[in-house]
């Protein structure tokens, strides 16, 4: 697999030719043709050949692409050919509400820690996961080597997530707060902010 830089746009279209793929995996079919998958996931066939090449040739003209070959491959290339352990820091609703998702298993992710600094909320279970006090997620994390945590604590309280998982070892942010947190430009992150996407929607109303 090829290993020159990739734009984020085409990686970040990946996930949805993955999903896509394994939804027709399910209904039975065997091979796709870049077309179908594009009518799919909404994106023309051209721009999905040209994604599918940045990473070498996986199907043949005429033949389509194999749809669990391209699946597995897919994987390769966003590897979650494997189970990636989550850390999530915060279990208000979004917190349980993400804990509770059943989701993140299927598609290579395990919520396997839970953290927060509410004291009625500090021991309990949510799911399968004992919500531990937040002073303790740099160890905990560290000696778990985990890589990748969600923060789902007020905008107040982000950085200072932040700081802690970063200084835990975490390569990867999912970050719910509704600002924008400074990290080292090794640590990657991913933010969600649902009010900022209905106000997108909104413009075109």
């Amino acid at each position: 697999m090829t290993t020159k830089k990739i734009p984020d746009i085409i990686i970040g279209r990946l996930p949805l030719y993955l999903r896509a793929l394994t939804r027709m995996e399910a209904e039975g079919a065997i091979v796709t043709s870049s077309k179908a998958l594009g009518d799919w996931v909404g994106i023309s066939a051209a721009q999905i050949r040209k994604d599918i090449s940045q990473f070498g040739e996986f199907g043949k003209q005429g033949t389509g692409y194999n749809i669990n070959f391209l699946i597995e491959k897919l994987k390769e290339i966003l590897k979650v050919d494997r189970i990636w352990d989550v850390a999530i820091v915060g279990m208000g609703d979004i917190g349980r509400g993400l804990a509770h998702y059943e989701g993140f298993l299927e598609r290579g992710f395990h919520s396997t820690l839970a953290f927060d600094n509410n004291p009625e909320i500090i021991g309990s279970t949510v799911r399968n996961l004992t919500v531990q006090d937040i002073s303790e997620m740099i160890p905990t994390i560290s000696k778990e080597e985990i890589k990748i945590a969600i923060i789902a604590v007020p905008a107040d309280n982000a950085q200072e997530v932040a700081d802690k998982l970063v200084k835990a070892g975490v390569k990867s942010i999912l970050n719910y707060a509704t600002i924008i947190i400074n990290v080292p430009e090794d640590v990657r992150v991913q933010y969600i902010d649902p009010a900022a996407h209905l106000q997108w929607m909104t413009y075109y109303l």
